[in-house]
């Protein structure tokens, strides 16, 4: 999480840097004396100055041989959102969903380049395509006992609204207070003997109890993701097993060499070294 809110920080630096010019308009004024463009330009420039040539420059010659659509930027988002929900949310606030929107595009440009010569094979695609298991919304009751958790069974068997046990018995205050709904997921989300359960049942199908090491579960499937043929998710089931064979050390030396290529020279003094030192 910390590297996530670090490149989330340099990105709203790169969009506070752009406002800036070296001029001397005054931008502050103050009894104690004003505060010019040129000032917090070159205040920003000592904080963040490499971090931010690094990334801009990496934009500039990345984005001449890779596209990242719109799409691509938001489901990378919605994966953010997902997996980090309220320190999401607080970043957005601190810095701006603009500032979010770039660190996700200069990510996928780097992977894009890095993988650019990344081979999968068909068996390799097919395979995760078969291991591919859509998003499933489900709510649930958890209780401490079987016993109980059959209690319930049986009261919904016989008709009894589900949302409202939710909030009579389920030990999960979060989830009670929604009558037990616990929003979409997806693999790995839950712990696996929920997860196996959950998605073994059809739409408004209702578990047995379900033990996990919170509790006794009552789980109702309530709405799933229709998975799409193989064709339709071909490229993005190749994207994402080109991205699995990635890491760190291949990032870096795809972008040393596109660099090298780009012919890049730092004209400014004191940022010189900027693409070596803010790896």
């Amino acid at each position: 999480m910390k590297k996530w809110v670090i490149a989330v920080s340099t990105a709203a630096a790169i969009l506070a840097l752009s406002a800036c010019n070296s001029d001397a308009d005054v931008i502050v004024e103050t009894k104690a004396g004003n505060i010019t463009k040129e000032e917090l330009y070159n205040e920003m420039k000592a904080r963040f100055g490499k971090e931010v040539l690094r990334d801009l420059v990496h934009e500039k010659v990345l984005s001449k041989e890779f596209k990242v659509t719109d799409k691509e930027i938001e489901k990378e988002m919605d994966k953010l959102k997902e997996m980090y929900g309220m320190q999401y949310e607080l970043a957005v606030q601190q810095n701006g969903e603009e500032a979010i929107r770039k660190m996700v595009k200069l990510d996928l440009l780097r992977q894009k380049a890095a993988m650019k010569d990344v081979k999968v094979t068909e068996e390799e695609l097919k395979k995760y395509y078969d291991e591919y298991k859509p998003k499933i919304k489900a709510s649930h009751i958890l209780v401490d006992d079987e016993k109980t958790a059959r209690e319930i069974k049986e009261k919904l068997e016989k008709g009894e609204d589900f949302a409202k046990l939710a909030k009579e018995y389920s030990k999960d205050a979060g989830s009670a207070a929604n009558g037990g709904d616990l929003g979409w997921f997806g693999p790995g989300k839950m712990v696996k003997e929920f997860e196996d359960a959950a998605y073994s049942l059809k739409v408004g199908e209702i578990s047995d109890p379900v033990k996990t090491d919170y509790g006794y579960h009552i789980i109702k499937v309530t709405d799933k993701e229709e998975k799409k043929s193989f064709e339709e998710m071909k490229d993005e089931i190749e994207f994402e097993v080109k991205r699995s064979k990635l890491d760190q050390t291949k990032v870096q030396s795809e972008l040393e060499k596109l660099m090298k290529k780009a012919d890049v020279k730092v004209k400014d003094e004191s940022l010189k070294g900027a693409l070596e030192e803010a790896k």
